[in-house]
């Protein structure tokens, strides 16, 4: 009987153990948004002040109206609809091939090839960005949509991913569709690719994140403000000697509706994505 009640406490104590830290941890992650959104309704003295108050004493609203006037807000979220649309359909379409290709085909290079892929996946992408400027400022194509996309074109970690997706797949599946008389494209494209629905899904909620969140090449590959992102956008409220925090604030909240939308849509295949890492 001891013995039972004293497992009964441990099995107890662990519970309270772990969902102390669990919420620990949820406050940890939710503290800077709910600080970002107090910070927005206060004044610059407030948000300056030391030692920094939480509550704003009046909320000032007129932050989020000044920060609509001081960018162009529907250009901004344009451009990163456009950016997250087009970089979102060249990492399915283009790594979707890759990854079959990389996965059930054999061909002459693939090791060395693959190897490549993931050396670019280890490199930080700031050493691509002189290279890829050249390549459009040769063109005249800075300043422009297809700029911002680029870089996504192709995707080593969408290769890598679906690679792994399309390796999960048993090598029966894509024999039975060839005594059916489907040739490599049809097994491909009917047979293998509607397999990797939540694998496509998890890539495309992670492109979105990735781009929606890219901060340098926008600043580097487009000066003209209303052909910027969201992110490169809200960095020019930062001035060089002083920065309105409350406006800045306001305008990154103005910045989150995009992506709190697209995660709430598909936060299943995110988690899907995360916890299978493209296996199934």
């Amino acid at each position: 009987m001891k013995s039972e009640k004293s497992l009964q406490r441990s099995m107890q104590l662990n519970k309270v153990l772990t969902y102390f830290f669990l919420i620990l941890g949820a406050v940890i992650m939710i503290f800077p948004f709910v600080w970002m959104l107090l910070t927005s309704l206060k004044t610059l003295a407030e948000s300056m002040q030391v030692p920094p108050t939480i509550l704003p004493a009046n909320p000032v609203f007129e932050n989020f109206t000044y920060a609509i006037t001081s960018l162009p807000f529907f250009n901004l979220y344009m451009n990163t609809i456009l950016l997250i649309l087009f970089r979102v359909i060249c990492a399915v379409v283009f790594s979707s091939m890759a990854g079959y290709a990389f996965a059930k085909l054999n061909f002459r290079f693939k090791g060395f090839l693959f190897g490549l892929i993931l050396v670019q996946m280890m490199m930080p992408s700031q050493i691509f960005i002189i290279p890829q400027y050249q390549m459009l400022a040769k063109l005249s194509l800075t300043n422009s949509i297809f700029a911002l996309v680029f870089p996504g074109l192709v995707s080593a970690f969408g290769t890598f991913f679906l690679r792994q997706s399309y390796m999960g797949i048993p090598k029966e599946i894509g024999e039975a569709a060839y005594l059916d008389g489907c040739n490599q494209w049809q097994t491909f494209t009917k047979v293998m690719a509607p397999l990797t629905g939540t694998s496509v899904a998890a890539l495309t909620v992670f492109t979105a994140v990735f781009a929606y969140g890219d901060l340098m090449w926008p600043l580097v590959v487009n000066t003209d403000i209303t052909m910027m992102t969201l992110s490169s956008g809200l960095a020019t409220l930062k001035g060089q000697f002083t920065t309105n925090y409350p406006v800045l604030m306001a305008g990154s909240l103005l910045a989150m509706i995009p992506m709190l939308i697209l995660y709430l849509i598909f936060q299943k295949q995110f988690v899907e994505g995360i916890s299978m890492t493209g296996g199934k």
